[in-house]
């Protein structure tokens, strides 16, 4: 168990409790403190409330769902956020990573690889925010684009840029390596740690998201390109 003052904070929101019963045993037996709830409107005041590191939510809950729960903490969060859901569909997926989720998992889920996700989360989301850098002053510019690793600032020509967790960590390998190509199974398994499998889609929105806040016009981006057939890259200025 960790001590009380490294002990990270998760909120399980889920409207069976057997579920949130059952994700908190794993947690706490792997040092974590979990809060409980059990709609969105519950979470959003937990997260008022509380110093949350990680959000799990499912999708279909009564009241305030987990689509429309998550737009509001993404209108003043960046925590991680996983969501659940018993539909397995592609377009599910998809529509939970489209509303600023950064990872997904479907029910039935095997209590061990959430708990791997969770820490694979948590771990990503405090390299961006340590303020103990190993690498200080690590500026990056490719254009308008600037990058500082030193405060995870982004800008756009001087105005600053929101990026989640894992859209800077995407943005940050791609300016690094201006020029360079990198397949969606690259991307994924540099920005995710584990074997791209059906990657496509969940780096593919990724890629979208960046694009919306990084161009002028997404549609023609001066920064972020598709190579067709090969994968993506940054566009030296």
């Amino acid at each position: 168990m960790k001590e009380e003052r490294d002990m990270q904070t998760i909120l399980v929101c889920d409207d069976d409790k057997q579920i949130v019963e059952a994700i908190d045993i794993y947690l706490t037996g792997e040092g974590y403190q979990v809060i409980k709830a059990y709609d969105g409107y519950e979470a959003l005041d937990a997260l008022a409330d509380n110093k949350v590191d990680l959000l799990i939510m499912d999708v279909m809950m009564p009241g305030l769902d987990g689509i429309r729960t998550t737009l509001k903490v993404r209108e003043t969060s960046s925590i991680p956020i996983i969501i659940l859901s018993a539909k397995s569909e592609d377009t599910d997926k998809i529509l939970g990573l489209n509303i600023g989720a950064d990872d997904y998992i479907t029910k039935p889920f095997n209590p061990l690889e959430l708990v791997a996700r969770v820490k694979s989360q948590l771990r990503r989301y405090t390299q961006l925010g340590n303020m103990t850098q190993q690498n200080e002053g690590q500026v990056y510019k490719c254009g308008g684009l600037q990058i500082n690793d030193d405060n995870k600032e982004v800008t756009v020509d001087g105005e600053p840029i929101k990026l989640t967790p894992i859209e800077y960590n995407i943005l940050l390998l791609l300016v690094k390596n201006a020029g360079k190509v990198f397949s969606i199974d690259e991307i994924y398994e540099q920005i995710w740690n584990e074997e791209a499998i059906g990657a496509d889609n969940t780096v593919a929105v990724h890629i979208r998201h960046i694009r919306e806040k990084i161009e002028i016009n997404p549609r023609e981006p001066k920064y972020l390109k598709v190579v067709w057939g090969v994968g993506y890259k940054i566009e030296k200025q």
